[in-house]
């Protein structure tokens, strides 16, 4: 009998530390999702300033070209 209650101790202690460590490794993979989130959205924020500083040089060039195109009309109107 008292082996009986020894194995049945046994075996619910080791359910309860592999519940446990279950529960240590989820959190634990839910802590690396979060840094993972984290590390793309800042990868994709220096990309998104990037494509942003292109379309604001590109729009500034197109605008400087326009400009001198007026004012050479502009000049041989007059």
């Amino acid at each position: 009998m008292k082996k009986a209650v020894l194995l049945v101790a046994t075996i619910a202690t080791l359910g309860f530390v592999s519940c446990n460590n279950a529960q240590v490794n989820a959190e634990q993979a839910r802590l690396d999702s979060l840094v993972e989130v984290a590390r793309v959205d800042s990868i994709a924020k220096v990309k998104s300033d990037s494509i942003q500083a292109v379309i604001e040089a590109e729009a500034a060039a197109a605008a400087d070209t326009l400009n001198q195109i007026v004012e050479e009309a502009t000049i041989e109107l007059n």
